[in-house]
């Protein structure tokens, strides 16, 4: 990993200042409304009803923080909390009448604002800030995003690969039979490598190596959660694949794609993949591909 410059650090920081302080963040009244962002925010995203629990982790908020903020808003006779008769662990939030009044006057106000910041720049300029915060979300959603190296046998590498046999299983024309899997000891320890990617602490991609000869490994699976595509995801879990692969003492790396997977061979050859003659009869194989590994030992 590339070390972080002391000028991208600093750019990045001004521009949190900058942002926060414009759209009126740190006043306890955000919006002129009688509240602060983070109640604001947290009437917003109770929508029809969620729990406290899927909010903690959806807003990466601390338990006690987050109840605080709830029992103000339901001492303000906005939210209603209640415990659900099936799991008397949890704990429910939802919108009151006056809930419902107060979000969608947020949303009349955040409109406004946004329409306002934007009403001074020209057609193109605004188009252009659309595109340039497009960029920003998907790079700060990418950051956001970890991989981690986990035994084949974990519970989320499994998960990950049977909603990738289900992901090309629809996408093949022959389907797919999960036989076809690696098993789990083929991508751990010295046989290989399994990786998981990690949203929020979901698994949202994944991809596996394993020894297919003697200073050779295969790549197996690579895998994006349809909701985590056109990240730039895919080729993070192939840098880390290629990374291991060195670590494992192999010089090249192979792997197969099915010919339905047009993206997949783009990626491929763009991550300097040579298409090469078929080094294996896989069924659902129909081009297959192989790079040479720098630093290699």
């Amino acid at each position: 990993m590339e070390p972080v410059s002391p000028e991208d650090i600093a750019a990045f920081r001004h521009f949190n200042r900058y942002f926060t302080r414009r759209i009126g963040a740190l006043d306890d009244h955000y919006l002129g409304q009688d509240r602060p962002l983070g109640e604001a925010r947290l009437l917003f995203e109770i929508g029809d009803g969620v729990s406290l629990r899927e909010l903690r982790g959806r807003l990466a908020l601390d338990a006690g923080y987050l109840s605080r903020m709830a029992k103000s808003l339901e001492a303000q006779g906005l939210v209603r909390l209640t415990v659900p008769p099936h799991d008397t662990r949890l704990r429910l939030i939802e919108l009151t009448d006056a809930g419902r009044v107060e979000v969608k006057e947020q949303h009349r106000r955040s409109n406004a604002l946004a329409a306002g910041l934007l009403a001074t720049l020209t057609a193109p300029q605004r188009t252009e800030l659309t595109h340039a915060l497009a960029t920003t979300r998907r790079l700060l959603r990418l950051a956001g995003i970890t991989v981690a190296l986990v035994d084949g046998a974990t519970e989320d590498a499994r998960a990950c690969l049977d909603a990738y046999a289900v992901d090309i299983d629809a996408r093949f024309p022959e389907g797919f039979d999960k036989t076809d899997l690696v098993r789990p000891e083929e991508v751990t320890g010295d046989a290989g490598a399994f990786f998981v990617a990690y949203e929020e602490g979901r698994p949202v991609a994944c991809g596996a190596l394993r020894t297919l000869e003697p200073g050779v490994g295969e790549i197996r699976h690579v895998w994006v959660h349809p909701d985590a595509r056109r990240l730039g995801l895919a080729r993070r879990i192939l840098a880390d694949l290629e990374l291991a692969a060195v670590e494992h003492g192999f010089t090249v790396v192979r792997l197969d794609t099915h010919a339905a997977l047009t993206e997949a061979q783009a990626m491929y050859r763009a991550c300097g993949y040579a298409e090469i003659p078929a080094y294996v009869d896989h069924v659902y194989a129909d081009h297959w591909f192989e790079k040479r590994l720098a630093g290699a030992r």
